[in-house]
């Protein structure tokens, strides 16, 4: 993919050296047309944001689990967790209506909504083995030191699992960033039009595929979720080994 970014389209498939040439590059970023940074952008902000509130709603149901005793909570958990296992393309026809009455199509929520409901579950798995592996005295002397749950939740659990919450914030940012069907059927154009659909719209003038325009692009919406995850590196690793303890 990278030696193909920097190659000359009709170089691709021949059997000499190819020819080296930033032309891909200068090309989807200067012609408007193309929409290079529209699709990275929409694409960040709405794995972001749907990242972001479905690992901290989850974080808050695994507390609940985890922390407090009533009936059912296990199957609760089993059922939301199989809630996720229906394939997207048996509601995907239920939801572009749901879209159409709330005159949502071709904006933001049309994606951050139904890409929070499809994390939270398995944010929520990871995030009650992850917050089950924390010693609960930790609670207990909270308490004693006149702390509500509330505040033992914002200022004991939320540090002491950023591991986890991280762990699943990512798998959570990667799946909203690599989906395609509902950002396919929900989206019109570049306005709301997340990376993966944008790169099936790429084709040339005459309907021909610039395969040197498509992995430059490729490449450059994935610099970000590179260097997220070198960033965040070590607190995947642990939060993955430790919500696997006891999951």
């Amino acid at each position: 993919m990278l030696v193909i970014s920097f190659s000359k389209s009709w170089d691709i498939f021949s059997l000499v050296k190819l020819e080296f040439t930033f032309k891909n590059y200068t090309e989807i970023l200067k012609d408007p047309g193309f929409h290079c940074m529209d699709y990275i952008k929409n694409s960040l902000i709405i794995s972001g944001i749907s990242a972001f509130i479905s690992v901290f709603v989850a974080t808050m149901g695994a507390y609940a689990i985890s922390r407090f005793q009533f009936p059912f909570r296990f199957s609760i958990l089993l059922f939301i967790l199989a809630s996720s296992m229906f394939p997207q393309i048996s509601i995907v026809g239920f939801l572009f209506k749901v879209m159409v009455k709330l005159n949502l199509i071709n904006t933001y929520p049309a994606l951050i909504l139904p890409y929070i409901s499809w994390n939270i579950p398995i944010s929520l798995w990871i995030m009650t083995s992850y917050l089950s592996s924390i010693p609960k005295d930790l609670d207990k002397s909270a308490l004693l030191d006149g702390c509500s749950w509330f505040q033992i939740f914002i200022k004991i659990i939320l540090p002491v699992a950023k591991p986890g919450i991280i762990s699943a914030g990512l798998l959570s940012f990667l799946f909203s960033f690599n989906e395609f069907l509902f950002a396919l059927l929900l989206t019109v154009d570049y306005r709301a039009r997340t990376v993966p659909v944008g790169i099936v719209m790429f084709q040339g003038l005459h309907g021909e595929l610039p395969w040197g325009s498509i992995m430059a692009f490729t490449t450059l919406s994935l610099i970000p979720v590179f260097l997220i995850v070198i960033f965040f590196q070590k607190y995947i690793i642990h939060g993955v080994i430790r919500s696997g303890l006891k999951g």
